[in-house]
């Protein structure tokens, strides 16, 4: 259970400014990828966004959101190392184990189709006509 103290939700002045400068960044560098279309090679409008993407992910990363995702992925990287992965031979076992029960359910039905197929088809209307 986590025992850290509830923080307030709102998002503060500070923090709505950084997220609207963080989209003006990433805005401007799709503008600028667009704008320069025939002067410049598409590698180095490419590279543009890129920056403009990570320096509007920096910005947002300082406001209150971002240190909750930032809070997010670190306990949740934590709660992985904590999980036990099942090893090959454990995984393969289980994989073909699924596979045969796949195998007999689907035969099963397929029996339980057949002879309720011969009931309806043949007796029952049968008996009707």
């Amino acid at each position: 259970m986590n025992t850290k103290a509830e923080q307030p939700r709102g998002a503060s002045a500070a923090d709505i400014g950084k997220l609207v400068l963080a989209v003006l960044v990433l805005a401007a560098g799709i503008f600028a990828y667009s704008w320069f279309d025939n002067t410049v090679p598409g590698s180095v409008r490419l590279a543009g966004v890129l920056v403009a993407l990570v320096v509007a992910l920096a910005i947002g990363a300082f406001t209150g959101p971002g240190r909750r995702a930032r809070n997010f992925i670190a306990e949740s990287q934590f709660e992985m190392r904590k999980v036990v992965w099942p090893t090959r031979d454990e995984t393969l076992k289980t994989t073909l184990v699924i596979i045969a029960v796949v195998i007999v359910l689907s035969l099963l039905l397929g029996l339980i189709d057949l002879i309720l197929k011969s009931v309806v088809l043949d007796w029952l209307l049968k008996l009707g006509s």
